[in-house]
């Protein structure tokens, strides 16, 4: 596949008198993961709802695996798939069931969709639950069927939208494998999510979305460099201790100090090894266990608060509005 993945030019949605996704330019190459990392409401879900032709564009131009998203809407369709933040499977069908129906319906026939099925259960992972009902498959176990149930056809491109949300650790773990092996088989992933950590793990470029705008655009590496400064990382053994850490932390070296999803991980921009060094001191004296520490790079939540100058956390109010409640 010679031509972009995706381009997009001054892309736009509004609604009402928000505008959701506010002149968004992307050049995605193909067969790499590429992220769209903001927090709720920044409008990662309108864009690749555009994208994926669920929406129709108020302004600008775009293309996925080289045709227009407006005038060239089934030959999009025909090429991509798209995994949302929620399970799309019939629940009261077992995963083998699932993946037979949505097979037979693309063309498969009967042998041929049994086989693809038994292929797709067996990769993610999910052939001990093959006869078992959807509804009764753990929160991971759901995210997996439900991308496996994307490539019944393998797609030149997939759009996962947020696909850890709500899930455990080694559930999001399982998910990243899954995600990796997508694109060792030449697909390319459009991954948006709010979660610092995932993009840093899975993705090849992040474009940095906040209220509509891409704001940066760079690997991991580039957007890290791009803040100019060390940074402090600081483990803690009691996640009760938490808390008192990121407090203490904050007053000694005079920063704003960043919690990480796990609970028990700090960050904090660190220009002075002494005050550093004067900070673990007082952790240490305060009773406070410190399992693990670094001076790096900045994490990518420190990225993010230096380039918007707020957190990457959830909005109380969403910019991005439901399918379902752009149709009505």
């Amino acid at each position: 596949m010679s031509e972009l993945a995706v381009a997009t030019r001054g892309l736009v949605k509004v609604f009402g008198e928000n505008r959701a996704v506010d002149g968004v330019d992307l050049r995605i190459q193909p067969g790499m993961v590429f992220g769209l990392l903001g927090p709720n409401g920044a409008g990662k879900t309108t864009t690749i709802r555009m994208l994926a032709t669920l929406l129709r564009p108020d302004g600008g131009s775009a293309t996925v695996v080289g045709h227009d998203v407006v005038k060239e809407a089934d030959k999009v369709r025909s090429r991509v798939s798209m995994t949302g933040q929620y399970a799309s499977v019939d629940e009261d069908l077992t995963g083998t069931e699932n993946l037979i129906m949505l097979a037979r319906l693309l063309g498969f026939d009967r042998s041929g969709a049994r086989g693809r099925a038994a292929e797709l259960l067996e990769a993610f992972g999910l052939s001990d639950a093959a006869d078992r009902q959807i509804k009764n498959y753990s929160g991971g176990m759901r995210r997996r069927i439900d991308i496996a149930a994307s490539i019944v056809v393998a797609p030149d491109l997939i759009f996962l939208d947020e696909p850890t949300t709500g899930l455990d650790p080694r559930s999001r773990n399982q998910v990243w494998n899954v995600v990796r092996a997508l694109v060792a088989d030449g697909t390319t992933v459009l991954l948006t999510t709010q979660y610092l950590d995932e993009a840093d793990q899975l993705a090849d470029r992040i474009a940095v979305i906040d209220r509509g705008h891409v704001i940066a655009e760079g690997t991991s590496s580039e957007l890290k460099a791009s803040v100019g400064a060390g940074a402090l990382h600081v483990r803690v053994a009691d996640q009760l201790q938490t808390e008192q850490a990121e407090r203490m932390l904050a007053e000694a070296l005079g920063v704003e100090v960043v919690r990480e999803s796990d609970g028990i991980s700090l960050s904090a921009r660190a220009d002075d090894p002494t005050r550093v060094s004067l900070a673990l001191t007082e952790l240490n004296q305060a009773g406070v266990e410190v399992t693990e520490f670094s001076l790096g790079q900045p994490s990518l939540d420190e990225v993010f608060l230096a380039l918007t100058g707020h957190p990457a956390e959830d909005e109380t109010e969403r910019a991005d509005q439901t399918y379902e409640e752009v149709a009505r």
